[in-house]
């Protein structure tokens, strides 16, 4: 009987919403998936300035929306159902022009039986700026739904350069209090070669990542581990954190960039490396 694509290979997962979906994706191809959540994703603290925007859109204060994750469409939606005002929102969605950075918040509208306006050449801050530079946007009201830590200056002065209006708003926020001594092992994993890939979604679990070395004395570790481990990006924005800290990424999906086409290119990597032993 043939092995499984990744059978004997063990996997570090950083991911916390999906954790058990990607690991059980990678167990089903024989890799033995080490579980090790390194961002809390949480509701913002103060619910009111949200619902206030929330309440905007609903009543068509904007022409677009810019999505950049899944995760904060999700976000909106539960606070519009817990303020009772759901229906008021999703129709508000429904009116204006939604534009999208990569699969995730497409499938979020998709959820809610929405499609987007314009989807981004590719998943990226530059990719929405790209798609949105052939767009005239001048007096448009734009609402821009960001991420924790991020406040895409980028993005936000050239809506303004274009003669738009932003309104940013920031759903939710991490909580990096997921369980450190996992995250101290997994380190020390890898520096013993004990890991054959790391397989980061989200740029938070990077930093996160980092944070634990520094507190624990463990970077030397951490940049030993790193060099001797397969590290894999889900997509581009991942693998520009990774090379801002000189991280060096050898596996990424080629488009797609969501969790299946991440374990096809993890078996395509392992593969070629299969096949160039002696």
């Amino acid at each position: 009987m043939n092995e499984l694509p990744l059978q004997g290979r063990r996997i570090v997962v950083p991911e916390s919403r999906e954790l058990d979906l990607f690991a059980r994706m990678l167990e089903t191809q024989g890799a033995e998936a080490w579980r090790c959540p390194m961002v809390t994703i949480r509701d913002a603290e103060d619910p009111q300035p949200i619902l206030a925007w929330i309440g905007r859109l609903a009543a068509g204060a904007f022409d677009d929306l810019i999505l950049l994750t899944g995760e904060g469409l999700r976000r909106l939606l539960a606070l519009a159902q817990r303020a009772g005002i759901e229906k008021d929102f999703v129709a508000g969605l429904g009116r204006l022009r939604t534009v999208t950075r990569g699969p995730k918040p497409v499938r979020a509208l998709r959820e809610l039986g929405l499609s987007p306006g314009l989807v981004a050449d590719e998943p990226t801050t530059a990719g929405i700026i790209a798609t949105l530079s052939r767009q005239d946007l001048a007096g448009h009201n734009i609402g821009v739904q960001l991420y924790p830590g991020n406040p895409n200056a980028a993005l936000i002065d050239f809506l303004h350069r274009a003669g738009a209006s932003s309104h940013p708003i920031v759903p939710y926020r991490y909580a990096s209090d997921a369980e450190t001594a996992r995250v101290e092992a997994a380190i020390r994993d890898m520096a013993d070669g004990k890991v054959d890939a790391i397989a980061f979604t989200s740029s938070p679990q990077v930093e996160r990542l980092k944070l634990v070395a520094k507190e624990r004395n463990l970077e030397a570790e951490l940049s030993r581990g790193l060099a001797r481990t397969h590290v894999a990006a889900v997509g581009p924005v991942v693998a520009a954190a990774l090379e801002a800290l000189a991280i060096r990424v050898v596996v990424m999906p080629a488009e797609n960039f969501h969790l299946k086409p991440l374990v096809a290119a993890l078996i395509a990597e392992f593969s070629r490396r299969e096949e160039r032993r002696p």
